[in-house]
């Protein structure tokens, strides 16, 4: 395994407001992306008092290369679970609330009812909240992804996670298109919709201008470049450390072509300083048309 750079230094969890979160969460008996997926940031954002709420249990359907989730059988289907959310955001006091998902393919709707529940549980006790869903592709199922939709977040992030060619080892049962045409579908609703790619796969500068094309033709908004780092020797491999003098040439390309705004570092995952980035592409609780 290639040796860390000093660059990708993440600050260690730690501090009484992280074990204020950390509470909150096994209190509500929660589950976070943050420890989920080994989020780098976990230690910054949580003693921020933010976290971002994972839904639906915490085994994936899917066995994605990239992904430390667990994957499995799931037998989770809480129906509080979309109350408790919304009494952590309030009680987190988030002005901005991003909740994502496993994969649930076992589900016959790909678990959009529980999404639907679970924003507007969370508009329901916290009005003045934007809500941010990180959701899974439901495997291109429109009417799936329109159930979500009639909740109305303010925004609908779903990840490319790299460039078409690597698609099929980085996520083996997802697809390029499809994830385009799943944002391409929110935004043609009026939605701002946001997506990320990771990078140090082995893509190459051709192969990365050509996604955040095909990514800003698909009308996405606001789009999120970090780091790859490799969960385990049983995922795949790291092919480089990406210099952050890198991150900002593909931010400044990414705002010549039209994104709204681009987070570019080697530590910015999806959900990192969300609330800052919505503060300046989008006012909240925007009106977007029915889905």
């Amino acid at each position: 395994m290639l040796k860390k750079p000093r660059w990708l230094r993440a600050k260690l969890p730690a501090g009484p407001e992280y074990h204020a979160v950390n509470e909150l969460v096994e209190t509500n008996k929660l589950h976070t992306v943050c420890k989920s997926a080994q989020c780098p940031n976990m230690g910054e954002c949580w003693k921020r008092g933010t976290a971002t709420l994972m839904i639906l249990g915490n085994v994936c359907t899917r066995s994605c290369g990239f992904c430390a989730i667990q994957t499995g059988r799931p037998t989770e289907l809480d129906i509080g679970e979309p109350a408790r959310v919304a009494d952590a955001v309030a009680k987190m006091g988030l002005k901005h609330a991003v909740i994502t998902s496993v994969a649930r393919d076992d589900l016959k709707d790909g678990g959009a009812s529980v999404w639907a529940a679970t924003v507007r549980a969370i508009r329901h006790r916290n009005p003045n909240t934007a809500v941010e869903v990180l959701i899974p592709d439901f495997q291109g199922r429109n009417h799936h992804l329109d159930i979500v939709l009639e909740a109305k977040p303010d925004i609908l992030n779903h990840n490319v996670e790299t460039v078409e060619r690597l698609q099929r080892p980085v996520r083996k049962t997802a697809s390029y298109q499809q994830s385009l045409n799943v944002l391409r579908h929110a935004k043609s609703k009026g939605f701002t919709t946001k997506s990320g790619i990771m990078l140090g796969l082995g893509e190459t500068k051709e192969e990365i201008e050509t996604c955040l094309k095909d990514m800003r033709d698909a009308g996405i908004d606001i789009i999120t470049i970090g780091q790859y780092l490799q969960p385990t020797q049983k995922h795949l491999p790291l092919e480089r450390w990406v210099t952050p003098e890198e991150f900002e040439h593909w931010k400044s390309f990414g705002l010549e072509i039209g994104f709204g705004v681009v987070e570019s570092a080697p530590l910015v995952r999806s959900s990192y300083h969300a609330e800052e980035q919505s503060d300046r592409y989008a006012p909240r609780n925007v009106s977007v048309k029915s889905a």
